[in-house]
């Protein structure tokens, strides 16, 4: 059994990769509603709820968990791989949407840590939307620069385009936030070319359209949640003792309202899912 953990809703979106790309597995997601959004919390806390949801699902019986959260991905997952799994979970897994992302952006494997020497890379711009504490991590940048340096990486914080996604505000409404996002990294490009964007937040696949229309036609936008799966079934191959050993089934939790929750999760699912209410949503864990 595999967990997915997001903050809200975004998560989603992975997860419907995850089902198109490996419909023999067995999910359960678990969004953290109540707390969410996770962007202006400060980075501490933000480990420490990410570290309650994770132990959670490992309770709920998942073997591996993936943070289908940019957020929690970029300031708790290394953190809690080195610190907390060792000794809390060992023989467990927690994987995140970073990982396949700069993968995806460098076309160098994750275990390669440095930068290869032979290999010949020309220079390329890549632009990342984001919240603002995926950007303030400066996660993305440090790892591409490390397997990459000859690409440079533009970020453009988005603030409240999250939180304006998941409360399903109108287009009319959303689309001047992101052309003025896109007019500020496009700003910045001093004369290069935008090779390639990645949404680095999994609510933002709802609204790609809008990016698509704004961005230049030639700029080559990379899918997440599409990347994120393809990294979850290789890494599947490659440990296939993690997958699941129940007949496929899906189950969905959150800390918040699940009648609510349940009313706005089939946009960013795709189809209709119900949710159920963690017991105790601030004691999960503890």
């Amino acid at each position: 059994m595999i967990g997915v953990f997001d903050s809200g809703h975004g998560g989603l979106t992975v997860l419907r990769s995850f089902v198109d790309q490996l419909p023999t597995e067995s999910f359960i997601y678990f969004g953290d509603h109540a707390a969410a959004p996770y962007g202006p919390r400060p980075s501490a806390e933000i480990v420490e709820l990410t570290r309650r949801a994770v132990d959670h699902l490992f309770n709920q019986g998942c073997r591996l968990v993936v943070l289908a959260c940019n957020t929690a991905s970029a300031v708790s997952l290394r953190t809690l791989q080195q610190e907390w799994l060792p000794k809390a979970w060992p023989g467990r897994r927690i994987l995140g949407v970073l990982v396949p992302t700069v993968e995806a952006i460098t076309n160098v494997p994750w275990h390669i840590q440095r930068a290869p020497q032979l290999m010949e890379q020309r220079p390329r711009t890549v632009g990342i939307f984001a919240t603002q504490k995926t950007v303030d991590s400066n996660a993305y940048v440090e790892e591409v620069l490390k397997r990459a340096p000859s690409i440079r990486i533009l970020q453009q914080p988005c603030p409240d385009l999250a939180s304006m996604i998941e409360a399903g505000a109108d287009p009319l409404i959303v689309r001047p936030a992101i052309a003025g996002y896109v007019g500020n990294l496009m700003a910045n490009l001093n004369g290069d070319t935008l090779e390639a964007v990645i949404l680095g937040c999994t609510h933002y696949p709802l609204v790609a359209p809008i990016f698509r229309d704004l961005l230049p036609a030639d700029t080559i936008l990379l899918s997440q949640p599409a990347v994120t799966a393809r990294g979850l079934k290789a890494y599947l191959h490659r440990r296939p003792e993690f997958r699941s050993a129940e007949k496929s089934y899906r189950k969905f939790m959150t800390t918040g309202d699940p009648k609510r929750v349940t009313a706005l999760a089939s946009r960013f699912f795709g189809e209709e899912v119900e949710f159920e209410a963690v017991a105790d949503p601030y004691k999960v864990a503890l």
